[in-house]
């Protein structure tokens, strides 16, 4: 890790290796296709079956939200407390698929930029972190905080009609 001086401000830059990360998403059990860029890695995401990205606010998910490690903002994709954003990848008829997503990890950071518990963030927590959220999509689930841009995969994820 270092830190980057860019006029008044401080930039915490990780040196996180493209080839480890589609290790750690293989071992997670995920196909994985990376693109390296100047200020952010891409991750392209494929699982097996159906990853477990729920919609927070229903209450039938309720038993899903009560072990959910890990939040996604819904309007911006962006894990809450991460240097990690999520997409979610569509299809040809632009419905999202149930079994891919894709994710940009963020090499630079604020240098005041911290994880839960006041952590501060280096390549090896990260990768922790990773694996750990990786997990969470196929075990456990994400849960999605609000609408927007990223859209529920598992649970109920269409609003119940109206009663007749």
């Amino acid at each position: 890790m270092q830190v980057l001086q860019a006029g008044n401000h401080k930039l915490l830059f990780l040196e996180v290796q493209p080839e480890m990360i589609a290790n750690i998403a293989r071992k997670a059990g995920f196909e994985a296709k990376t693109k390296d860029g100047q200020r952010h890695i891409q991750l392209d995401l494929s699982a097996p079956g159906r990853l477990l990205l729920f919609d927070a606010s229903d209450p039938g998910n309720l038993g899903w939200f009560s072990r959910c490690q890990f939040y996604v903002d819904g309007r911006s994709g962006s894990v809450m407390q991460t240097p990690i954003t999520l997409a979610n990848k569509r299809d040809r008829s632009g419905r999202p698929q149930q079994n891919s997503v894709r994710l940009s990890i963020a090499k630079e950071l604020p240098a005041n930029f911290r994880l839960p518990g006041k952590q501060t963030l280096t390549e090896q927590v990260f990768y922790s972190l990773l694996l750990e959220f990786l997990n969470a999509l196929v075990e456990r689930g994400v849960a999605v905080c609000g609408t927007g841009a990223v859209q529920p995969l598992a649970g109920r994820t269409e609003n119940p009609g109206t009663r007749n």
